[in-house]
């Protein structure tokens, strides 16, 4: 006597539903995806002396940086200021990019490299 519930090979169209909804999403992502990159943010250091922009791809569109804090006795701190604001750009862009998929991809903890 067969147990109650067991149906050998209908489980499949459960796996084909999953399967509809993995490419489902992997759509859904890939459209994100196109969507982010061409996103741009802008980040800043110095109380704005140094505004960087990037986009979606952290790739950097822009540095501005006002003519008063280019100081030839102290490049140091030119320096700093626009490796702060590259940073805060890069981090920015990467967050924006996680809060984004994570709508799509839900709680499956996909590695970055899968978006």
């Amino acid at each position: 006597m067969a147990k109650k519930g067991f149906q050998g090979m209908g489980g499949m169209p459960n796996m084909n539903n999953m399967m509809k909804q993995v490419q489902k999403m992997q759509k859904q992502m890939e459209e994100l995806q196109e969507d982010l990159n061409q996103r741009e943010l802008e980040t800043s250091a110095g109380g704005g002396a140094v505004t960087v922009r990037i986009n979606g791809k952290k790739e950097i569109l822009a540095i501005n940086i006002k003519p008063e804090v280019i100081d030839p006795d102290d490049a140091e701190m030119l320096q700093d200021l626009m490796m702060a604001a590259i940073n805060e750009a890069i981090r920015s862009a990467e967050e924006m990019v996680s809060k984004e998929m994570s709508k799509v991809t839900g709680n499956m903890n996909l590695p970055g490299g899968l978006f």
